[in-house]
């Protein structure tokens, strides 16, 4: 089912800027609606200062599009919209076109759970001006907050080193819609559960939980809250130990355990959520094993992130499981991904594509035309899989041929040796509209990631100060690039010619 109808019950085709809008009202008006174009969307820069992306939200950029539409209150609101002049905005023939529109557009995609790097098309969209246009805002809100997300819950799982990561992030979420988004994107990226129910239901993510302050504060002491609690729930006891005096509450867990095996039930585990992780874990670890139950988990939170928990990692914390909330669920240290939606190519009514460019005085913002595509290259290490080794972006109007030639990050020409092991990453995923590869499941997307991880150079997942990726430019699209942008600085029309 359509989880995205599901939770808004209405078309989310107003889910947009006004100026895409006002563009495609423009388009219209000027006989331009029809005309074929690509748009391209990609990120400048890999978030956190990291290596690398998890592409995340293409299964949600699906729904969308198969249910784009426009209402007839859409259109009754877009009809009371006006002007400076108090006269409307959109006259009732393009209102009346935009309730005939669906999504009858090609999208190519790089599959949900690839490792991704900056400038790489992550999706690619080929249809009616219009239409590509007004899917701008929708497609970048949808692709940069789960990638970012996806990311980040990626280098918390590294930090823990293997042990479980349990978002527990909804209170502290950019609202409902940013939790559910941020849990699915979190589960996605590595972590084993969350505390969001609603997650659970929706996408069939674990949920994992404890007790609050609250619950302890409620009874006249720790002993007989820890022991209600376990009362009520034996087969999930997991106390939250430093609401008064974490060894205090340490050895009060002990003892309502103790009750628990006398009824046949096991400790799952205690909760650290202040003080001294190190020190308080490593005492709380002695205490346990001393009373026979070493099987019992500690599990810490208190505003942790990747730095953090790799810190008290290398300082010999004995923490078995992190919760993570705040600093995961917004994405605390980077609020935004920073990801573009251009337009790189246009076809003129005689059947030409014309490449488009978008020009800056910043380098690292001017685009690159084309119906742009990524091929990664792997190689060979001994007995092991054959790891990535660096990324080409080419224009699939002009394929390389063998031998490939390019241009690397540092300007120096490459050739490659012939027929060098590779994948082109993006792939069909609608055509005019209608889903032509199936989507995978999101257990088979966050095996995809883990999948991904393992082929990617240690060097490049370093937390701090990580190797670059190289991701090289085919000759003849560097060409083209550096014609254009000379054709525009000089005042020519920025657009070259290819014929079919």
């Amino acid at each position: 089912m359509n989880l995205l109808k599901q939770l808004y019950q209405h078309s989310l085709s107003l889910l947009t800027d006004l100026y895409q809008l006002t563009m495609a009202y423009g388009y219209w008006k000027a006989g331009k609606a029809t005309q074929e174009a690509v748009f391209t969307l990609f990120f400048r820069k890999s978030p956190f200062a990291g290596g690398y992306a998890i592409a995340a939200g293409l299964s949600t950029v699906v729904e969308y599009l198969e249910d784009l539409h426009f209402t007839e209150s859409d259109l009754n609101y877009l009809a009371t919209l006006t002007g400076a002049d108090g006269k409307s905005l959109f006259e009732q023939a393009f209102l009346d076109y935009l309730g005939q529109l669906r999504f009858d557009c090609h999208l190519n995609a790089i599959p949900e759970g690839s490792l991704v790097f900056p400038n790489e098309p992550l999706l690619r969209v080929q249809g009616s001006l219009l239409t590509c246009q007004l899917l701008e805002t929708a497609l970048l809100n949808i692709i940069n907050f789960q990638t970012l997300i996806a990311t980040k819950a990626t280098r918390v799982c590294q930090a823990a080193a293997g042990a479980p990561i349990l978002e527990f992030g909804l209170r502290r979420a950019q609202g409902i819609d940013g939790a559910l988004t941020a849990s699915r994107a979190a589960y996605l990226g590595g972590c084993a559960g969350t505390s969001n129910v609603l997650a659970g239901k929706l996408y069939g993510i674990p949920v994992r939980g404890t007790h609050a302050h609250s619950w302890v504060m409620s009874f006249d002491s720790e002993a007989e809250a820890f022991q209600t609690y376990a009362e009520a729930m034996p087969n999930n006891c997991i106390f939250l130990v430093d609401t008064f005096d974490t060894l205090k509450g340490i050895k009060q867990a002990i003892t309502t355990a103790h009750w628990l095996q006398a009824q046949g039930h096991q400790l799952l585990g205690i909760r650290l959520d202040s003080g001294d992780l190190v020190a308080l874990s490593q005492q709380a670890r002695q205490l346990l094993n001393a009373a026979g139950l070493s099987s019992a988990r500690i599990v810490a939170s208190n505003d942790l992130d990747e730095y953090l928990i790799s810190q008290l990692q290398a300082d010999g914390a004995a923490i078995d499981i992190w919760g993570v909330g705040t600093k995961l669920i917004t994405s605390y240290d980077q609020p935004a991904l920073g990801g573009v939606y251009k337009l790189t190519a246009l076809r003129n009514f005689a059947g030409d594509w014309q490449y488009r460019l978008k020009l800056s005085d910043d380098p690292i913002k001017i685009s690159t035309p084309g119906l742009l595509q990524v091929r990664r290259f792997t190689e060979a290490t001994g007995s092991g899989p054959s790891l990535f080794r660096s990324d080409l972006l080419f224009d699939e109007l002009r394929p390389p041929q063998d031998p490939i030639t390019l241009i690397d990050a540092h300007g120096h020409t490459v050739t490659l040796p012939a027929d060098p092991p590779g994948q082109d990453l993006l792939v069909p995923i609608l055509r005019q509209g209608q889903l032509v590869t199936p989507l995978p499941t999101l257990q088979q997307i966050r095996q995809q990631v883990q999948t991904q991880l393992t082929l990617c150079p240690p060097a490049i997942k370093r937390l701090d100060h990580p190797e670059i990726y190289p991701v090289n430019v085919e000759i003849n699209l560097y060409l083209l690039k550096q014609r254009l942008i000379d054709q525009a600085k000089s005042g020519v029309s920025n657009c070259g010619l290819i014929n079919d």
